[in-house]
């Protein structure tokens, strides 16, 4: 019930007729109904509908506890016996009214709270308005911000370019120190190699005032010119062979001495086998030129680990050697047979023709003296 309803009928019970109504008791119904306002039919129905107390009593925190307890009751995926699709979107609009009905009740108590917040900040003291952006601009609040703003963008780029400043200078400093460096490891290696050298010629002095190098073959001879070798440095290879003829051969030309060797041997074995066996060849010699093969291919692998090893400690790049290959040998091996067998061939045929003639050559000479010698016996048959 109103609290016009209960005034009105508060003045018909005891007076029966219509009175005018004093200021205070204007006061006192202005009061009554910012306290109790009046609610709509729908809105009271929303509330019984969750089933809420008076709606001056029920908070929002009361009111999403009933939306969940009756949605737990009528939603249709809940699962429950009682789910109503029907009465779940009564209860939902309900909820949603009487939320909108609570925010509208706050609202008030809001705006006075915000009138008073900014009255207070309307009353601050002017000079506080220049504690802001560090005391700096002037004029008023947006532009002394504009000013701020420009200052802060002048101080970030004086800091970059001291920041790029400083690295330039720190660069320069890590490249001039690193040319120092270098400049002292190389005068260091200098003055290592100037202190081997004067080492080495003290050492050689005194081994010929000693007379060490008296014993050696060809004292006091000229060295002679190696020119048979177009493809090697004229002053190495006649350092090594001056190495070599005083019993020194480098680590490369001892490899490489072995690389012939073992080369040579790989394939004199095969051209050996192969020309043993006939051509074409039989079963049983195929399979014996097969495990030949085999045995000779490990023979190349180890060949080749020698060529690699090689190549790595000669001297010049064009002294290098590539891999051996075993199907290239086999087949060099190949044509080397098979030459071979028409030389052989040849040889035979040239023998052979020799033989006749020599045959010819030795009837011719027997026949006369054949003939002679039948001459005389006939004519001593007949005399007889």
């Amino acid at each position: 019930m109103s609290c016009t309803h209960l005034l009105v009928c508060h003045l018909k019970i005891y007076h029966g007729r219509a009175l005018l109504i004093s200021p205070h008791y204007l006061v006192l119904f202005r009061w009554l109904s910012s306290t109790y306002p009046q609610i709509s039919r729908s809105l009271q129905e929303s509330y019984r509908l969750l089933e809420l107390p008076d709606q001056a009593q029920s908070s929002s925190a009361q009111v999403k506890e009933a939306y969940l307890r009756l949605a737990k009751l009528y939603h249709p995926d809940s699962g429950s016996p009682t789910a109503d699709p029907v009465l779940f979107a009564r209860v939902e609009e309900a909820y949603r009214a009487v939320l909108a009905h609570q925010s509208k009740k706050q609202r008030p108590h809001k705006g006075i709270e915000e009138d008073e917040e900014g009255k207070s900040k309307g009353a601050a003291l002017p000079h506080r308005h220049y504690l802001s952006y560090e005391g700096l601009g002037s004029g008023t609040p947006s532009q002394r911000e504009r000013q701020y703003r420009q200052i802060r963008v002048d101080r970030a780029s004086e800091e970059v370019l001291n920041y790029r400043q400083k690295e330039h200078e720190k660069a320069a400093a890590e490249e001039g120190a690193l040319v120092e460096r270098d400049m002292r490891q190389r005068s260091r290696k200098i003055k290592i190699t100037q202190a081997v050298e004067r080492l080495v010629e003290d050492l050689i002095q005194e081994s010929m005032a000693r007379g060490d190098f008296r014993n050696l073959s060809g004292a006091g001879k000229p060295l002679n010119k190696f020119q048979h070798n177009p493809y090697a440095d004229p002053m190495t290879h006649n350092l090594n062979r001056i190495l070599i003829d005083n019993g020194y051969q480098p680590p490369w030309v001892v490899t490489q001495r072995d690389i012939r060797e073992m080369s040579t041997h790989v394939r004199n074995r095969l051209l050996e086998a192969r020309t043993r066996f006939g051509e074409p060849m039989t079963c049983q010699e195929k399979k014996a030129w097969e495990e030949l093969c085999a045995s000779v291919g490990e023979d190349v692998v180890k060949l080749n680990k020698l060529v690699d090893n090689y190549n790595l400690i000669v001297p010049m790049i064009k002294m290098q050697m590539v891999h051996f290959s075993l199907s290239r040998e086999i087949e060099r091996v190949e044509k080397s047979a098979q030459q071979q067998r028409l030389e052989q061939e040849k040889e035979r045929g040239q023998d052979r023709e020799r033989r006749i003639e020599e045959r010819k050559r030795a009837n011719a000479q027997n026949k006369p003296q054949t003939i002679k010698a039948g001459l005389m016996k006939w004519m001593h048959r007949f005399f007889k």
